[in-house]
């Protein structure tokens, strides 16, 4: 476990390759969402427990925050412009809230694949835990995920920096759902060329 002896841990989430997990979070409680072999990308989303028209928008994000990067102390703007989330601290330093999740339209129309699993879909399956499997899955924050923006402003994707066990730590400010999945892309170096699990640890309020 990499939180402190002194906090307790309310639940403890393993996110399989290629699937999705969901939880809900009440005001204070943390999650913390760690890589448990290196270079695997979370796709994470965030609602408003109590107004699923509500949900974390990366969009808005990089308004509030006049950034594309995500870093410690930052909040996750919602789409009415308010902070669902703090994040709280980051072993790895580099993120990405500006791609979407892939889906069934990025691997055939750009691998030729009809079945292969996407992170919308897993999105969208654990959140029916919830009630949320009807709600638009919005776009993720993509914790993890290493993309540089050039000189001519085109991103270049490269493998993720995280190591085995490095983790993010987000609070939650309301009661939101979330979800995680682990990025499905293993026809390009997003992660690494493999895909493997995430863990979420939730952890009480102080």
């Amino acid at each position: 476990m990499v939180h402190s002896q002194r906090e307790r841990m309310k639940e403890e989430i393993l996110i399989p390759p290629y699937e999705g997990r969901s939880a809900v979070l009440q005001p204070g409680e943390e999650v913390l969402i760690i890589d448990v072999d290196g270079k695997q990308v979370g796709d994470f989303v965030c609602f408003n427990r109590n107004d699923p028209k509500e949900f974390v928008s990366p969009v808005h994000m990089r308004a509030s925050l006049s950034s594309i990067r995500l870093k410690e102390g930052d909040y996750l703007y919602s789409n009415r412009r308010r902070p669902l989330m703090t994040f709280e601290q980051d072993t790895v330093g580099k993120h990405d809230f500006f791609f979407p999740a892939c889906d069934y339209y990025r691997y055939k129309v750009d691998y030729g694949k009809d079945d292969h699993p996407n992170c919308h879909d897993n999105l969208k399956n654990a959140l029916n835990s919830f009630g949320l499997g009807n709600e638009p899955v919005p776009d993720p924050i993509n914790l993890f995920m290493n993309n540089v923006l050039n000189d001519v402003g085109d991103y270049e994707i490269s493998e993720p920096l995280s190591k085995p066990g490095d983790y993010v730590r987000l609070k939650a400010l309301d009661e939101v759902v979330i979800a995680c999945s682990t990025c499905s892309q293993d026809m390009a170096p997003v992660n690494g060329w493999n895909v493997t699990s995430l863990k979420m640890q939730i952890v009480e309020a102080n």
